[in-house]
């Protein structure tokens, strides 16, 4: 493996190489936190302050618990790669993350990820209130104890996985309220049976990676292609009709208009996916799933004003 000042060029001054390793270690750290889950974590969470916030807004509150949020998310992310890095090394689209190419060694992972995470819950407690700071708490641990080994044990890892998934707009709620509603419910709803389809399409695409380095997120054999249909239309169709629960914003007959249409076109490439099952048709309903959520949010967040 080899060492970060051979990575750097070799026309570079020793001060430059310094510089240059210097960034690579932060941008290796970066990357353990896992930023691009991390980013649609940050809009959920905020999403669930805003919609359970009483007018005004505390803008200070929203930016506190989105903060505190992402530090626990940050955390995970780092020791999932912590628990995964074996399993990382021996699939292509894993084996170059910092801990499974030896970058970071496992040790320093672990008490990065535990700091984080221990900070994150500890700032939601301070900044927030308790239960925000608990849904956190249990956010981690089943993310880190319950969904990660469930993945090299049975197929069903999707529906453990998309609780703690789902949790994130509960802890804006609850950071805002102090206090669950039906309307934070309906978020986590959301969240939950958006991960189905959207976890789907990752699963098919890398099916073999998945395979070779011993995770069964999909059956084997003729199971495979009944398990793949259910778990996409399905949480597809319950999604749409979901989104759907009568509004009471100002805007509720546009909200609904958007929401079904969004709803729909998701469902369509959830259709197309599953009665074609192609790496294209996997990568369109992929990219669908990412633009879904947010404006589903987006629309929501609307319909308050």
């Amino acid at each position: 493996m080899a060492t970060e000042p051979i990575l750097a060029p070799f026309d570079m001054s020793v001060g430059d190489r310094r510089r240059f390793v210097g960034l690579r270690f932060l941008s290796d750290y970066w990357a353990i936190t896992k930023p691009e889950v991390n980013f649609l974590i940050a809009i959920t969470t905020a999403v669930g302050f805003y919609l359970g916030a009483p007018s005004p807004i505390a803008w200070a509150s929203l930016l506190n618990t989105v903060l505190g949020t992402l530090l626990v998310a940050s955390g995970a992310g780092a020791l999932n790669q912590w628990m995964e890095h074996r399993f990382d090394a021996n699939m292509r689209r894993t084996a170059r993350r910092p801990v499974a190419a030896a970058r970071i060694a496992p040790i320093r992972a672990l008490i990065f990820g535990a700091l984080l995470s221990f900070a994150g819950v500890a700032y939601l407690f301070l900044t927030a209130n308790r239960l925000a700071s608990l849904l956190a708490a249990v956010t981690l641990a089943s993310y880190l104890f319950l969904y990660t080994p469930s993945k090299r044990i049975t197929p069903l890892c999707t529906l453990i996985g998309a609780i703690p998934g789902a949790i994130p707009p509960m802890i804006g709620w609850a950071a805002a309220r102090g206090s669950l509603a039906p309307e934070a419910w309906q978020l986590f709803a959301i969240v939950f049976l958006w991960q189905f389809p959207h976890f789907m399409a990752i699963a098919w695409m890398y099916r073999e990676d998945y395979a070779r380095a011993g995770y069964l997120v999909l059956p084997s054999g003729d199971q495979r292609n009944h398990f793949v249909m259910w778990q996409t239309l399905l949480p597809s169709l319950a999604l749409l009709a979901v989104s759907l629960i009568p509004a009471t914003g100002a805007w509720r007959l546009a909200y609904s208009a958007g929401a079904f249409a969004l709803g729909s076109s998701f469902l369509y490439y959830g259709v197309r996916f599953v009665f074609r099952r192609s790496n294209v048709t996997a990568r369109q309903l992929l990219v669908a799933s990412i633009i879904y959520l947010p404006v589903a949010f987006a629309l929501m967040s609307l319909n308050k004003r």
